[in-house]
């Protein structure tokens, strides 16, 4: 089989891809093994669920690529690029379109920074398949432009298989809104001692209804729940890990109450709400990233 030849269009999307560096190339990417093509990162360096749900929503092309040529920019034309490392002019052939907003051909072209070998050498790329998340330009067909350095991720079946479960997610019909803060908190002491309700309705991008719900009985562990409607559901269960209702509240309600959102004004009532607050967000747990 010959070796596909690349468009000359491709090629002399060279000197414009400064443009595209700048944005593209903010961060420095994973820390590859250049002495064994890696077949995917460690689960210690891979993206979490927050880095892939974050980067899928803000890409408008999700491929795998593998990498044909690789072309280094002159150290005079990245002067903003550290001594250790290097960026490069990536041409690529497309394995798999995981999303996008139209076909995309064969080719795709791209910028990215790359860390040096050990001997600081310039890593080798070539024959290498690669996970992208980025912008297909508007003016120059198969180019790409990546979210950032950090959007190249060695491919493999496991990372494979997470971004589309992201992908599958993010164009549901049902993708809970984006949180922008919290309002309208309560809490009510029931008829027995240590019992109580407490109630925060969360304020959401679209302005759709999302609230949380706090139940504690005696001698029973605390209940806590997350409704998408109107009415706060008493059956209510907990956000679920790798779950997009998880992300936009792990990673977005704030650390504490606002002074502003409590209804009620007495110590108590306020007190208990921050508690159940509290245990909402140490039951979701740390949004953690690696790459965003």
């Amino acid at each position: 089989m010959s070796r596909p030849s690349f468009s000359p269009n491709l090629r002399a999307v060279l000197p414009a891809a400064l443009a595209l560096a700048l944005g593209a190339c903010a961060s420095t990417g994973p820390a590859f093994s250049q002495d064994v093509p890696p077949a995917e990162l460690p689960d210690t360096q891979a993206p979490t669920y927050a880095d892939l749900v974050t980067m899928a929503m803000a890409a408008d092309t999700v491929a795998i690529v593998a990498v044909e040529d690789q072309i280094v920019f002159p150290e005079d034309r990245a002067p903003d690029v550290p001594p250790s490392h290097v960026r490069l002019y990536i041409e690529s052939l497309t394995q798999n379109l995981l999303a996008g907003p139209q076909a995309v051909g064969a080719q795709l072209a791209y910028v990215v920074d790359q860390r040096r070998d050990a001997d600081g050498d310039v890593p080798d790329l070539e024959g290498r398949q690669f996970l992208v998340f980025g912008d297909l330009s508007q003016s120059q067909p198969g180019a790409l432009q990546l979210l950032s350095s950090d959007s190249m991720l060695p491919a493999g079946p496991r990372i494979e298989a997470r971004v589309r479960q992201v992908l599958t997610q993010i164009s549901a019909a049902d993708v809970p809104p984006a949180v922008t803060g919290l309002r309208d908190v309560i809490s009510v002491p029931g008829n027995l001692a240590g019992e109580s309700e407490t109630q925060m309705f969360v304020e959401t991008d679209t302005g759709a209804p999302v609230s949380l719900s706090v139940i504690r009985r005696p001698g029973m562990a605390p209940q806590w729940g997350v409704s998408l409607g109107e009415l706060v559901d008493a059956s209510a269960e907990p956000a679920q890990r790798d779950t997009l209702i998880w992300y936009r509240l792990a990673c977005f309600l704030p650390r504490d109450l606002p002074a502003d959102s409590f209804l009620q004004r007495d110590r108590a009532s306020q007190d208990q709400a921050r508690a159940d607050y509290a245990y909402i967000l140490s039951e979701l747990g740390p949004c953690e990233r690696r790459l965003t």
